[in-house]
């Protein structure tokens, strides 16, 4: 199974439109199973009753936390925010058990900004993150810049965008 994760928890966000539109993509090189973990979902209170003395306590957060772990590969879709990704994501990565949460799994990023840059920070960031955690990713890793310029309400308009997009959903699945 190939896990989704939408790397924010705010609503209607960008990153979820385009982890959506990632999936189709990705159904076109993969019959199995995906799956989409997107933050909003967690529990408003997830860090003063899921983490730390609480792990195991917040069945909901369990359930998002499991759905992460028990997949073979996983893909985030990784806005910038403020030079770097979403402290949620940093504290929904800090609640996954340790050592063997993502240890040894297979991952790849989409970085998303409204800025030129395309989340390279937030994906370098993150990427030494799961570094550190055993998380082996994927070196292709679109950089979709300017994001609302190229997206047309259903899909990127971008050319380039989507080449790259469809190169790495292929090349995960070989991972």
């Amino acid at each position: 199974m190939i896990t989704i994760v939408v790397g924010t928890n705010r609503e209607n966000s960008m990153s979820t439109k385009i982890a959506h539109y990632y999936k189709s993509i990705l159904e076109q090189y993969y019959t199995g199973p995906i799956d989409m973990v997107d933050l909003v979902e967690l529990p408003a209170n997830f860090t003063g009753t899921a983490l730390y003395d609480n792990n195991g306590d917040n069945d909901k957060f369990n359930d998002l936390r499991e759905r992460v772990q028990s997949a073979e590969k996983l893909v985030f879709v990784v806005p910038e925010y403020n030079g770097s990704f979403p402290g949620v994501l940093k504290a929904f990565i800090d609640g996954l058990k340790y050592p063997q949460g993502v240890r040894d799994k297979k991952g790849a990023l989409i970085g998303v900004s409204s800025g030129v840059q395309g989340g390279v920070m937030a994906m370098s960031h993150l990427t030494d993150i799961f570094n550190y955690l055993g998380l082996h990713v994927l070196a292709v890793k679109p950089k979709l810049a300017g994001i609302e310029k190229h997206w047309d309400g259903e899909k990127i308009t971008n050319t380039l965008y989507n080449t790259l997009l469809h190169q790495q959903a292929e090349k995960l699945v070989k991972f």
